[in-house]
Protein backbone atom coordinates (compact mmCIF):
# COMPACT_ATOMS: atom_id res chain seq x y z
CA UNK A 1 0.00 0.00 0.00
CA UNK A 2 1.65 3.19 -0.69
CA UNK A 3 1.46 5.89 2.01
CA UNK A 4 -1.47 7.85 1.05
CA UNK A 5 -3.74 4.86 1.42
CA UNK A 6 -2.91 3.99 4.92
CA UNK A 7 -4.60 6.94 6.38
CA UNK A 8 -8.30 6.48 7.91
CA UNK A 9 -11.19 8.14 5.22
CA UNK A 10 -12.42 9.31 8.34
CA UNK A 11 -9.03 12.08 8.66
CA UNK A 12 -9.70 12.81 5.29
CA UNK A 13 -13.45 14.57 5.44
CA UNK A 14 -11.09 17.36 4.10
CA UNK A 15 -10.73 15.53 0.43
CA UNK A 16 -14.72 16.99 0.20
CA UNK A 17 -14.19 20.45 1.21
CA UNK A 18 -13.22 21.72 -2.19
CA UNK A 19 -15.72 19.62 -4.04
CA UNK A 20 -19.31 20.49 -5.66
CA UNK A 21 -20.44 17.98 -3.01
CA UNK A 22 -19.64 19.84 0.13
CA UNK A 23 -21.94 22.33 0.52
CA UNK A 24 -24.79 19.50 -0.35
CA UNK A 25 -23.76 17.54 2.57
CA UNK A 26 -22.99 20.02 5.08
CA UNK A 27 -26.48 20.78 5.70
CA UNK A 28 -27.53 17.34 6.50
CA UNK A 29 -28.13 16.43 10.05
CA UNK A 30 -25.09 15.38 11.95
CA UNK A 31 -25.24 11.62 11.55
CA UNK A 32 -26.16 11.88 8.02
CA UNK A 33 -23.32 14.33 7.21
CA UNK A 34 -20.53 12.13 9.16
CA UNK A 35 -21.88 9.24 7.06
CA UNK A 36 -21.82 11.36 3.58
CA UNK A 37 -18.17 12.11 4.27
CA UNK A 38 -17.35 8.75 4.84
CA UNK A 39 -18.88 7.30 1.34
CA UNK A 40 -17.30 10.49 -0.54
CA UNK A 41 -13.88 10.04 1.65
CA UNK A 42 -13.82 6.31 0.48
CA UNK A 43 -14.85 7.03 -3.12
CA UNK A 44 -11.85 9.65 -3.32
CA UNK A 45 -9.20 7.48 -2.14
CA UNK A 46 -10.21 4.78 -4.50
CA UNK A 47 -10.08 7.53 -7.20
CA UNK A 48 -6.89 8.25 -6.13
CA UNK A 49 -5.37 4.87 -6.93
CA UNK A 50 -6.94 4.44 -10.18
CA UNK A 51 -5.55 8.09 -11.00
CA UNK A 52 -1.93 7.84 -9.96
CA UNK A 53 1.23 7.38 -11.04
CA UNK A 54 1.95 4.31 -9.53
CA UNK A 55 2.67 1.19 -11.52
CA UNK A 56 -0.59 -0.49 -12.54
CA UNK A 57 0.75 -3.70 -11.10
CA UNK A 58 0.46 -1.81 -7.15
CA UNK A 59 -2.72 0.09 -8.42
CA UNK A 60 -4.62 -3.30 -8.59
CA UNK A 61 -2.88 -4.64 -5.51
CA UNK A 62 -4.19 -1.26 -3.62
CA UNK A 63 -7.96 -1.50 -4.89
CA UNK A 64 -7.59 -5.32 -3.77
CA UNK A 65 -6.39 -4.27 -0.47
CA UNK A 66 -10.07 -2.11 0.14
CA UNK A 67 -12.25 -5.17 -1.28
CA UNK A 68 -10.14 -6.94 1.43
CA UNK A 69 -10.70 -4.03 3.73
CA UNK A 70 -14.55 -3.59 2.91
CA UNK A 71 -15.00 -7.42 3.17
CA UNK A 72 -13.92 -6.83 6.79
CA UNK A 73 -15.93 -4.50 7.34
CA UNK A 74 -18.55 -6.40 6.84
CA UNK A 75 -17.61 -9.87 8.64
CA UNK A 76 -17.23 -7.40 11.79
CA UNK A 77 -13.41 -6.78 11.93
CA UNK A 78 -13.24 -3.15 10.51
CA UNK A 79 -9.48 -2.36 9.53
CA UNK A 80 -8.77 0.83 11.40
CA UNK A 81 -8.97 3.16 8.28
CA UNK A 82 -12.99 1.73 8.42
CA UNK A 83 -13.82 1.21 12.07
CA UNK A 84 -15.64 4.93 12.21
CA UNK A 85 -18.08 3.10 9.26
CA UNK A 86 -19.19 0.37 11.78
CA UNK A 87 -21.92 3.00 12.79
CA UNK A 88 -23.05 3.99 9.35
CA UNK A 89 -23.40 0.85 8.11
CA UNK A 90 -26.39 -0.30 10.91
CA UNK A 91 -28.38 2.87 11.01
CA UNK A 92 -28.51 3.36 7.41
CA UNK A 93 -28.18 -0.32 6.07
CA UNK A 94 -25.08 0.43 3.49
CA UNK A 95 -24.78 -2.80 1.22
CA UNK A 96 -21.46 -4.13 0.79
CA UNK A 97 -21.90 -4.28 -3.03
CA UNK A 98 -22.22 -0.81 -3.65
CA UNK A 99 -19.01 -0.48 -2.35
CA UNK A 100 -17.37 -3.07 -4.36
CA UNK A 101 -19.19 -1.92 -7.36
CA UNK A 102 -17.42 1.76 -6.62
CA UNK A 103 -13.86 0.00 -6.50
CA UNK A 104 -14.69 -2.51 -9.77
CA UNK A 105 -15.66 1.04 -11.56
CA UNK A 106 -11.80 2.70 -10.55
CA UNK A 107 -10.60 -0.71 -11.52
CA UNK A 108 -11.77 -0.15 -15.24
CA UNK A 109 -9.07 2.42 -15.98
CA UNK A 110 -6.28 0.16 -14.43
CA UNK A 111 -5.12 -2.19 -16.56
CA UNK A 112 -5.81 -0.37 -19.57
CA UNK A 113 -6.80 3.36 -20.24
CA UNK A 114 -10.32 3.39 -20.98
CA UNK A 115 -10.38 4.56 -24.67
CA UNK A 116 -13.59 4.70 -26.86
CA UNK A 117 -15.94 2.01 -24.75
CA UNK A 118 -18.66 0.37 -26.38
CA UNK A 119 -21.89 1.51 -25.13
CA UNK A 120 -22.34 -1.09 -22.58
CA UNK A 121 -19.24 -0.81 -21.00
CA UNK A 122 -19.71 2.91 -20.97
CA UNK A 123 -23.07 2.21 -19.16
CA UNK A 124 -21.29 -0.36 -16.85
CA UNK A 125 -18.42 2.17 -16.19
CA UNK A 126 -21.20 4.86 -15.49
CA UNK A 127 -23.23 2.46 -13.12
CA UNK A 128 -20.35 1.92 -11.08
CA UNK A 129 -18.01 4.92 -10.20
CA UNK A 130 -21.74 7.05 -10.58
CA UNK A 131 -25.09 5.26 -9.74
CA UNK A 132 -23.18 2.77 -6.74
CA UNK A 133 -22.13 6.14 -5.28
CA UNK A 134 -25.66 7.34 -5.30
CA UNK A 135 -27.08 3.88 -4.39
CA UNK A 136 -24.91 4.61 -0.74
CA UNK A 137 -26.05 8.32 -0.64
CA UNK A 138 -29.99 7.69 -1.13
CA UNK A 139 -29.78 5.17 2.10
CA UNK A 140 -28.31 8.08 4.14
CA UNK A 141 -30.87 10.65 2.45
CA UNK A 142 -33.61 8.35 4.00
CA UNK A 143 -35.42 7.66 0.08
CA UNK A 144 -37.95 5.18 -0.11
CA UNK A 145 -36.08 2.05 -1.48
CA UNK A 146 -37.51 1.84 -5.15
CA UNK A 147 -37.43 5.62 -5.41
CA UNK A 148 -34.31 5.58 -3.93
CA UNK A 149 -32.87 2.94 -6.73
CA UNK A 150 -34.27 4.71 -9.54
CA UNK A 151 -32.86 8.01 -7.90
CA UNK A 152 -29.35 6.97 -8.03
CA UNK A 153 -29.95 5.25 -11.91
CA UNK A 154 -30.55 8.16 -13.37
CA UNK A 155 -28.75 10.90 -11.23
CA UNK A 156 -26.12 9.04 -11.10
CA UNK A 157 -25.51 8.69 -15.12
CA UNK A 158 -26.74 12.42 -15.71
CA UNK A 159 -23.66 13.66 -13.34
CA UNK A 160 -20.99 11.15 -14.80
CA UNK A 161 -22.22 11.99 -18.27
CA UNK A 162 -21.77 15.52 -17.62
CA UNK A 163 -18.40 15.11 -15.89
CA UNK A 164 -17.17 13.37 -19.15
CA UNK A 165 -18.22 15.91 -21.31
CA UNK A 166 -16.30 18.65 -19.06
CA UNK A 167 -13.49 16.72 -19.03
CA UNK A 168 -13.06 15.73 -22.50
CA UNK A 169 -9.86 17.86 -22.82
CA UNK A 170 -8.41 16.85 -19.49
CA UNK A 171 -9.22 13.14 -19.79
CA UNK A 172 -7.50 13.30 -23.38
CA UNK A 173 -4.17 14.67 -21.78
CA UNK A 174 -3.92 11.70 -19.68
CA UNK A 175 -4.54 9.04 -22.13
CA UNK A 176 -8.51 8.63 -21.79
CA UNK A 177 -11.20 8.59 -24.40
CA UNK A 178 -14.62 8.10 -22.56
CA UNK A 179 -16.86 9.06 -25.74
CA UNK A 180 -18.61 5.93 -26.73
CA UNK A 181 -16.82 4.04 -29.61
CA UNK A 182 -20.93 3.65 -31.93
CA UNK A 183 -20.60 7.88 -31.68
CA UNK A 184 -17.31 8.48 -33.05
CA UNK A 185 -17.75 5.60 -35.78
CA UNK A 186 -21.55 7.61 -36.35
CA UNK A 187 -20.04 10.61 -36.81
CA UNK A 188 -16.97 9.29 -39.07
CA UNK A 189 -14.10 9.04 -36.65
CA UNK A 190 -12.43 5.91 -36.51
CA UNK A 191 -9.22 6.88 -34.07
CA UNK A 192 -9.65 5.91 -30.33
CA UNK A 193 -6.90 8.13 -29.79
CA UNK A 194 -7.56 10.87 -27.47
CA UNK A 195 -5.58 13.82 -28.69
CA UNK A 196 -7.07 12.80 -32.89
CA UNK A 197 -10.52 12.67 -31.64
CA UNK A 198 -10.35 15.69 -29.65
CA UNK A 199 -8.96 17.84 -32.61
CA UNK A 200 -11.30 15.96 -34.61
CA UNK A 201 -14.41 18.82 -36.32
CA UNK A 202 -16.82 15.96 -35.88
CA UNK A 203 -16.71 15.71 -31.97
CA UNK A 204 -19.76 18.19 -31.85
CA UNK A 205 -21.43 15.47 -33.72
CA UNK A 206 -20.51 12.68 -31.04
CA UNK A 207 -21.45 15.28 -27.89
CA UNK A 208 -24.64 15.55 -28.70
CA UNK A 209 -26.16 12.06 -27.83
CA UNK A 210 -24.75 12.08 -24.57
CA UNK A 211 -25.77 15.54 -23.97
CA UNK A 212 -29.35 14.29 -24.76
CA UNK A 213 -28.86 11.26 -22.88
CA UNK A 214 -27.48 13.45 -19.63
CA UNK A 215 -30.90 16.22 -20.27
CA UNK A 216 -33.19 13.26 -19.79
CA UNK A 217 -31.53 11.54 -16.90
CA UNK A 218 -31.48 14.80 -15.33
CA UNK A 219 -35.56 15.18 -16.27
CA UNK A 220 -35.92 11.51 -14.94
CA UNK A 221 -34.29 12.70 -11.56
CA UNK A 222 -36.03 15.68 -11.08
CA UNK A 223 -39.61 13.52 -11.26
CA UNK A 224 -38.48 11.39 -8.86
CA UNK A 225 -36.85 14.02 -6.12
CA UNK A 226 -40.25 16.01 -6.79
CA UNK A 227 -42.44 13.13 -5.32
CA UNK A 228 -40.34 13.00 -1.98
CA UNK A 229 -40.38 14.92 1.05
CA UNK A 230 -38.10 18.27 0.39
CA UNK A 231 -36.16 17.92 3.53
CA UNK A 232 -35.13 13.96 2.35
CA UNK A 233 -33.99 15.27 -1.25
CA UNK A 234 -32.07 18.96 -0.45
CA UNK A 235 -28.54 17.61 -0.77
CA UNK A 236 -29.59 15.54 -4.47
CA UNK A 237 -31.10 18.45 -5.68
CA UNK A 238 -28.40 20.81 -5.09
CA UNK A 239 -25.58 18.10 -6.72
CA UNK A 240 -28.45 17.79 -9.15
CA UNK A 241 -28.79 21.42 -10.16
CA UNK A 242 -24.77 21.78 -9.91
CA UNK A 243 -23.95 19.57 -12.90
CA UNK A 244 -27.35 20.71 -14.66
CA UNK A 245 -26.23 23.89 -14.80
CA UNK A 246 -22.39 23.07 -15.74
CA UNK A 247 -23.91 21.08 -18.76
CA UNK A 248 -25.76 24.09 -19.64
CA UNK A 249 -22.43 25.87 -19.85
CA UNK A 250 -21.13 23.05 -22.34
CA UNK A 251 -24.27 23.29 -24.41
CA UNK A 252 -23.86 27.18 -24.28
CA UNK A 253 -20.04 26.99 -24.82
CA UNK A 254 -20.38 23.62 -27.52
CA UNK A 255 -17.79 21.58 -28.53
CA UNK A 256 -15.70 23.19 -31.42
CA UNK A 257 -12.20 23.84 -30.73
CA UNK A 258 -11.40 26.12 -28.86
CA UNK A 259 -12.61 24.58 -25.48
CA UNK A 260 -12.58 26.88 -22.48
CA UNK A 261 -13.26 25.18 -19.39
CA UNK A 262 -16.25 25.55 -17.80
CA UNK A 263 -16.69 26.11 -14.17
CA UNK A 264 -19.90 27.12 -12.02
CA UNK A 265 -19.27 30.62 -10.36
CA UNK A 266 -19.59 31.38 -6.70
CA UNK A 267 -22.39 33.17 -6.94
CA UNK A 268 -24.49 30.62 -8.85
CA UNK A 269 -23.41 28.11 -6.40
CA UNK A 270 -24.78 29.91 -3.33
CA UNK A 271 -27.84 30.79 -4.92
CA UNK A 272 -28.29 26.96 -6.03
CA UNK A 273 -27.75 26.26 -1.94
CA UNK A 274 -30.03 29.56 -0.54
CA UNK A 275 -32.76 27.79 -2.87
CA UNK A 276 -32.86 24.23 -1.79
CA UNK A 277 -30.86 24.34 1.73
CA UNK A 278 -33.88 25.62 3.60
CA UNK A 279 -36.95 23.35 4.13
Amino acid sequence: MNQQSTATPAEHQGVALGSSFYAAMRILPRSQREAMFQVYSFCRFVDDIADSDAPRAQKLADLQQWRDDIDALYRGAPPPRLRDYVASLQQFGLKRQDFLDVIDGMEMDVPADIRAPDEPTLDLYCDRVASAVGRLSVRVFGLPEQDGIDLAYHLGRALQLTNILRDLDEDAGIGRLYLPREGLLAAGITSNDPREVMASPALPQVCAPLVKRALEHFARADEIMSRNPRRVVRAPRIMGKYYHSILQLLIARGFEKPRRPVKLGKASRIAILLQYAII
